[in-house]
């Protein structure tokens, strides 16, 4: 019985609950872009395109592309090391997957680069959670503030990507589903 996809932009298979050999590639190949693209960023200040290739893969694959996003989180302890963003991390990416599944069916870029924008602005607000178990309240809400500026750059630099390379980086993906799953 065929089911019910996850995202739009998958064609239905006979069973999309099921890891497959070709997923544990694409994965494998998502979560090295993810770290390349990263990487390469890493010299401006919250400007990445984690989050907006996060919510493309997604919509590629579906609920499995929390897979790559913990294989993200894991690269990134290798190369940095473990700190207390690694707890951040663990809960910050697997939301946006979810936040993404939740508007899967939206077509419009404005949606997305909505959706990016708002993840970038209240990233600090989300990674400000364990120190409100490391020091308080105040801690936490000292933490949080004081990263306001870097917030809102955050927030307009996602949106901005968002907009700019969302329906192209879109129709990649599609042409790449329509070879690796005709």
């Amino acid at each position: 019985m065929m089911e019910m996809h996850l995202n739009l932009f998958m064609k239905p298979t006979t069973n999309n609950r099921m890891i497959t050999t070709k997923d544990i590639a694409v994965i494998g190949v998502m979560t090295a872009t993810l770290e390349a693209v990263k990487v390469t960023l890493s010299f401006l200040p919250n400007v990445e395109l984690v989050t907006l290739l996060i919510i493309l893969y997604t919509l590629f694959l579906g609920w499995k592309a929390v897979i790559a996003v913990f294989a993200f989180v894991g690269v990134e302890c290798l190369v940095w090391g473990i700190g207390v963003w690694t707890i951040m991390y663990l809960y910050i990416w697997p939301l946006l997957v979810l936040l993404t599944l939740l508007f899967r069916r939206q077509k419009s870029v404005w949606v997305f680069s909505i959706l990016s924008g708002l993840f970038g602005l209240f990233f600090g607000a989300l990674c400000s959670i364990p120190y409100f178990f490391i020091g308080g309240p105040y801690m936490a809400l000292t933490w949080w503030i004081s990263g306001i500026p870097y917030d809102i750059l955050h927030c307009v630099s996602n949106f901005i990507l968002c907009m700019v390379l969302f329906v192209p980086l879109r129709e990649a993906l599609n042409k790449v589903k329509n070879v690796l799953y005709p």
